[in-house]
């Protein structure tokens, strides 16, 4: 089993935990060009009984989902 598995991470959540991890490993110049490569402007929606759900932005939903995650 992969260890990105066996932590409990997605593997696109696991790439996106190591992209951050080489960003900020680069110098001042070169990370601020590769943050803001790294930004997501990414949308969903749940679809329940064939309605379309709320349309939400990726990386907000994320942050409130570790927040969740963190006070449980």
């Amino acid at each position: 089993m992969s260890a990105w598995k066996a932590a409990g991470l997605t593997y696109n959540r696991y790439l996106a935990v190591a992209a951050r991890a080489v960003r900020r490993s680069l110098k001042e110049e070169k990370r601020l060009a590769a943050e803001r490569r790294g930004q997501q402007d990414l949308r969903f929606a749940k679809w329940t009984n064939g309605k379309q759900g709320e349309v939400r932005n990726l990386a907000e939903a994320n942050a409130q989902q570790a927040v969740e995650n963190a006070a449980a």
